[in-house]
C-alpha cells in the first residue's frame, strides 16, 4: 500500500535523524570532556533520549560516531555520482573532493573538525579504530555501487552485484567489526580473478584465458580510491594545519589521487 511505504519511509528519516543527532552529540561530548569520561548515559542525557533509545541504535559509546563518519563517506560518493558524465573516473574522483572536503561553509569546517578530532582520539582507543575502519571499509562498498553506475558495468551472475547491493546499508553501518585495515583493506576481494590471470586485476595471460571478472578490477579501484582518500584526511588530522589550503585535506586526497599516476580506475 502506498500509505504504508511512505510512513516507512518517514520512520527510516526520522530514524537517521536521531542517529545522526547522537552522533553529533556524542562528538560533542568526547571533545568537550575526553572520550574516557564520556559515558553513554551522558550521551543519551545530551541528545534527549532515554539510554534505551541509545542503545537500540548503538552497543557502545564509540559506535555512537559511526554515523558521521558514514556521512562523510556517503557525501562524497554521491559527489562522484553526481560528478559530469563526461569526467573520467579519476576526474569524477578529483572533483568528488574538492565538492565534499573542502571548507567552504561553517557546517563543513565544524563537520571536519570533528573528525580530526576523533582520529586523535582513535590512535588511543582500539574500539574507536574499529569503528573508523568499519566506516572506511563501508564507503568502499558504497563508491563501488557508484562505479559501478558510472561506468555501465552489467553486474549479472558476479559477486559485484552483491557488494552494489549492500553498499546502501553499509554506508550507515556502526558495528565494530574490528576492520582496522579500513578502507585499504585488499582482503576483501574475495573473487580474485580467474585460473591464468596473474595480476589478478587486468588482462589475461593468453589466448583462451579466461577474463578476470569485472567486478575485480572495480573492487580494487574502489579500494584504491578510498584509502588515498583515508590517507589524506588521517594525515591533516594528525597536523595542525587548518581545512582549506595546501595542507587540507581536499587537497591532501587530491595529492594521494594524483600519485596513483595510471592505474586503472575502470575494466577494459
Amino acid at each position: 500500500m502506498p500509505g504504508s511505504s511512505t510512513t516507512e519511509t518517514l520512520t527510516e528519516r526520522r530514524k537517521a535523524a536521531t542517529r545522526l543527532d547522537i552522533a553529533r552529540t556524542a562528538a560533542a561530548l568526547f571533545v568537550e570532556d575526553g572520550l574516557r569520561a564520556t559515558r553513554a548515559e551522558d550521551i543519551a542525557r545530551a541528545a534527549g533520549v532515554a539510554p534505551r533509545t541509545f542503545y537500540r541504535y548503538f552497543a557502545t559509546k564509540e559506535e555512537a560516531v559511526a554515523p558521521l563518519f558514514a556521512a562523510g563517506a556517503q557525501q562524497w560518493a554521491e559527489a562522484v555520482r553526481d560528478a559530469p558524465a563526461a569526467l573520467s573516473v579519476p576526474e569524477a574522483l578529483r572533483h568528488a573532493v574538492a565538492q565534499s572536503l573542502t571548507a567552504d561553509d561553517a557546517a563543513n569546517v565544524e563537520s571536519l573538525e570533528w573528525v580530526r578530532s576523533l582520529l586523535r582520539m582513535a590512535a588511543e582507543s582500539p574500539a574507536l579504530q574499529a569503528v573508523w575502519g568499519t566506516a572506511c571499509h563501508a564507503s568502499e562498498a558504497t563508491l563501488l555501487a557508484v562505479l559501478v553506475e558510472r561506468v555501465g558495468v552489467i553486474a549479472s551472475g558476479s559477486s559485484i552485484a552483491s557488494g552494489a547491493s549492500g553498499a546502501s546499508g553499509a554506508s550507515g553501518a556502526s558495528g565494530a567489526s574490528g576492520a582496522s585495515g579500513g578502507a585499504g583493506d585488499s582482503g576483501d576481494v574475495g573473487d580474485a580473478g580467474g585460473a591464468g590471470d596473474s595480476d589478478g586485476v587486468g588482462a589475461p595471460d593468453g589466448p583462451g584465458a579466461p577474463q578476470a571478472p569485472a567486478s575485480l578490477a572495480l573492487r580494487m579501484a574502489a579500494g584504491v580510491a578510498c584509502t588515498a582518500i583515508r590517507v589524506g584526511v588521517e594525515t591533516w588530522a594528525a597536523s595542525d594545519a587548518p581545512a582549506d589550503g595546501e595542507l587540507g585535506p581536499a587537497a591532501l586526497a587530491a595529492r594521494c589521487l594524483a600519485s596513483l599516476g595510471d592505474f586503472p580506475w575502470a575494466p577494459v
